[in-house]
Formats: structure tokens, sequence, C-alpha cells
């Protein structure tokens, strides 16, 4: 049984799978590369940046299972994988307590302005009165799903003092009460009613665009908007333009449409923060996530 791991994996996700399996470690192949190699394994493990296609299954003539050593899969073909028999697994609970400190990092970032106030002072400048911020205490947070990552936000948001509003319709009013969360009855309510707005959503085709221009619009002034979800959630375009006008105050986004990506427009305002999609970049969420993708391909 041969496993190939085409993105860094913790060290013990692959000393695992050295005791049971022929393991080579291939970082950085092109799409081209890995279409020539990927015959010749049982196994696949990978991150965010490797793509599954069809036609990658299609040449896997001996692929048992696809590992991802994170939450989502949507850099896989599932619809061939699974006409193929191949098993696809992820690591759902893994980076979630990462996920949820970072969204909550970049939440307070942006309420404070730190990364402006830090690169000013680093220019030798010292203007305390240029980046007053405001309070999250007694303010509201609306989060867009409150699965695993956003109920750990929605904790550490209480914590803080924050009312916590939430729309998510497979989550009962009973669980959410038992949080001390508020139920949103749409997306509108929590576009309309939140100071801060933080998205746990998987991108899908119903996700896709989902804050456009229009739920934009229906945010407060003083709102901020916060993304540490997936991209394409987010109409980056709509974003930056209301973002520019001022008609919300501010945003954090950790995911972006296209990634990697080192040129946007958001990049220029001074109301935005930005991370290179640093989620799940923890040393504890990486070791388990490497762990989880491993033991899963190793039982296929």
């Amino acid at each position: 049984m041969k496993v190939l791991i085409t993105e860094k994996l913790a060290d013990p996700g692959v000393e695992l799978l050295n005791e049971e399996f022929e393991v080579d470690v291939l970082l950085g192949l092109s799409p081209e590369e890995l279409l020539e190699r990927i015959g010749d394994y049982d196994g696949l493990i990978i991150r965010s940046a490797t793509k599954v296609t069809a036609e990658v299954i299609e040449r896997a003539e001996s692929l048992k299972a696809v590992g991802r050593a994170g939450i989502g899969v949507d850099n896989i073909d599932i619809e061939a994988a699974t006409k193929r028999g191949v098993l696809v697994a992820n690591a759902p609970e893994s980076n979630t307590v990462a996920a949820a400190e970072h969204t909550l990092a970049l939440m307070l970032a942006a309420a404070r302005r730190i990364p402006a106030a830090d690169s000013s002072l680093r220019e030798g400048e010292w203007k305390r009165s240029a980046f007053k911020g405001v309070e999250v205490s007694e303010k509201t947070l609306g989060l867009v799903g409150l699965g695993h990552v956003g109920a750990i936000v929605a904790r550490g948001a209480t914590g803080m003092g924050m009312r916590v509003l939430a729309y998510d319709p497979y989550v009962s009013e009973d669980r959410m009460r038992s949080m001390n969360v508020d139920r949103a009855e749409s997306l509108d309510e929590v576009f309309e009613s939140s100071d801060f707005i933080s998205l746990h959503v998987p991108r899908t085709p119903q996700t896709a665009g989902m804050v456009d221009a229009g739920a934009l619009e229906k945010m407060k002034p003083s709102a901020y908007l916060i993304n540490v979800a997936r991209g394409g959630i987010v109409d980056e375009t709509a974003l930056y333009n209301a973002l520019k006008e001022g008609a919300i105050a501010g945003a954090a986004l950790d995911v972006f449409a296209e990634e990697p990506t080192t040129d946007s427009p958001l990049f220029s305002l001074p109301n935005v923060v930005v991370t290179p999609h640093l989620g799940a970049s923890t040393a504890e969420a990486q070791d388990r996530a490497g762990v989880t993708a491993a033991e899963q391909v190793a039982i296929a």
C-alpha cells in the first residue's frame, strides 16, 4: 500500500502512516505532475491547495481513499470519487478552536484598529487620537451559522459581554437558549440588527455570493463584517464599495474568492484587516488535522 502526501502534514500524521504504509511526501506538485503520479498510489492526503479533480480520480486506478487535513472538501470532486468508490474523509473538528480564536482575534483587531496602529508606530508616528476604536462589550454579534466554530465564537463573545444573535435553521431554539444565543428568524435580521457579523457556513451554490450588495446595504453604518469561513461567500467588489463609501465601518477577512491572492482593492482600504487564510494555522490544529486525516486513510 502506497500513500501520497502532497502538502505539509504534521509529523505525528506522517509517522502514523509510516508504521503501515510506504509513504511519499511530494510537496508542491503541479496539476500535471499529480496526474502523472497518482496512478501509483492507494491513498492520497491533501490540504486546501491540491485540487482532486475528476481527471485526477480517473487516473487514480488504485486509489481507495483521499484524506483532507482540514474541514472542507470543496477542492475534491466528490461526485467523481463516489462513482469510483473512493472514500473521501476530512477532519471536521480539528480546526474548530483555531478558527474560532482567529475569528475573535480579527473582530478585536478591526474594532480597535490594531494593524493600522501597529504599522503607524513602526513608521515612527505616535498618533493616539487617529486610532480610536470601539468596544465589543454590550454590542451584538450576529452569527451566520452556529456549527462547531460558531458555537465556540458565541461562547467567547458572551464571555466578553456581547449579545449573540444567530441564524441557523438547523440548530434548535432550545440548543441556542442553552448557549445564551438569541435566535434570528432570517438572514436579514442578522444583517439589520448586528454590530459585528461573522460568517460560519461552507461555500456551496446556496451560500456563494450570499453577502452581496443587498445584504451589505442592510448593515448598520457602524457595523463590521468578519469572514474566517470560506472565500466566495462575500462579494468582494460589493464589500469594497461599501467600505470605501462608508456604508459599513470595517471588515476583517481571512479568506478570499481566489487564493492565494496578494493584490486586491480591499488591501488598499484602511478599515480592512486581512490575513492569508490563517484560520487553521496553529501548531495544535495542524497536529490534530494531520493525525485525523492519516487515521481516516489508514482504515480505508
